[in-house]
Formats: structure tokens, sequence, C-alpha cells
């Protein structure tokens, strides 16, 4: 009888977080191509368990209770990898890809469907106080080892390339690469939420492309 009933509030727990974190299941499903079943996420996914914890934190930070919000987060990351301030506002379906070394500020904002891959910052840029953190729009991929600093804005539907550091904001629909993050847009595009790493514009490059057609375009006139 016992062991029914530990079976029975398994069931009901998993229910729960399936219902409760459904948007958030389907962004990794969506997005990982190793993710093969809801039960393997719930169970295995580090992502999903730091924003559970967030929840749990961030409702405890909203209504200042003492010590136990940072208790979680910090808790969390020894588990997880990832570090979360209770304080931090998360929409809806983010997606962490593997997780580690992920640091998420106190002010900063996410918008919906954002995905962060590993190594990624959204940190300040030193002692200043109040809104110190990036404020990320939705439908964002922000690619592994990237630093988002400062009170910046990132537009909604943009992809910042890997390692790029960003201390500027950035416009919708634009793709940031480098050091520090040069914008460049896809055409004017929305930028694919499946997480095409290849096929990124590099504005350097571009920049370089456009001399060389200029530099063509001046030989050809001089022969002529």
């Amino acid at each position: 009888m016992g062991i029914l009933l530990v079976i029975l509030l398994i069931v009901i727990f998993l229910r729960g977080m399936t219902l409760v974190f459904s948007e958030e299941i389907k962004s990794i499903k969506e997005r990982d191509p190793a993710a093969k079943s809801t039960l393997e996420v719930v169970l295995l996914y580090s992502s999903l368990h730091a924003l559970i914890s967030h929840r749990l934190a961030h409702f405890l930070w909203k209504k200042r209770v003492p010590f136990l919000p940072r208790f979680f987060s910090q808790l969390t990351r020894f588990f997880t990898g990832i570090e979360i301030h209770p304080g931090a506002a998360i929409g809806r379906g983010l997606f962490i890809d593997h997780g580690t070394g992920v640091v998420i500020g106190e002010t900063t904002v996410i918008g919906g469907h954002v995905t962060l891959f590993q190594g990624v910052t959204l940190g300040g840029t030193g002692k200043e106080t109040g809104k110190r953190h990036p404020t990320l729009g939705d439908n964002i991929v922000v690619g592994a080892g990237a630093k988002i600093l400062g009170n910046i804005a990132i537009g909604s539907n943009s992809y910042i390339g890997a390692n790029a550091v960003v201390i500027k904001d950035v416009p919708p629909n634009a793709t940031v690469v480098g050091v520090p993050g040069r914008v460049t847009r896809q055409d004017g595009k929305k930028i694919d939420t499946l997480m095409d790493h290849v096929h990124i514009l590099d504005p350097v490059m571009q920049s370089m492309d456009e001399l060389q057609k200029r530099i063509a375009k001046l030989e050809r006139k001089e022969h002529s």
C-alpha cells in the first residue's frame, strides 16, 4: 500500500510539472533533437530543473522573504551549473541548452521562447545600482560563451553569436558577432529559432566583400 501511494504521488508530481511547465517542456523538445520524451525532459534536463527552482525563488523574492531565495539559487547552481538570481524576470518557454556556466543577473529581464547556450552571461558592467542587467526580447538565441553586459536591450528575433561580447543595444531581427559585438541584419529576415548556427552573416566579412566589390568596380572603370 505504501509503495502504491509513493508511485501515485510521483505520477501526480510529474503530471503537475508537465502542466505547469508545458511551454518549457515543449521548447526543449522542439529545439533539442536529443530530447526523446516528456518524461526524459522532466527527469533529466537541468534547464527545466533550474527554471522550476527559479520560479519558487522568484516568488519568494517578490514576497521579500529573506535568505531562502538566494539559498535556492545557490543550491540550484551547485546541482545544475546554472546560476539564476532570484530577482531575474524570466518569460515562458526559456530553453538553456546544456547550461553549465550560465549566469543570469538580478535585474535581467528575459522575454518568451529565448534560447541560451552554455557559458552565457547576462551580467552587469560594474557596481552601478538599479537596472544594471540586460533586457532580452522574444525568440532570441544566444550562442555559447556570449556575454551580454549592462542595462541594454536586445531586440526580438535576434541571434547573438558564440563568444560575442555585447555592450550596446541590438535592434530586432539582427545578428551580433565578435568582440566587441558588431551588428548585422539577416537581410531583414527573422532569425531561425531552430538554431542554424552555420548560416550566420559576419559583418566584418560583409564589409570586406563590399570593399572588394567597390575595388573591382573601380578597376573596371579604369580599364574601360
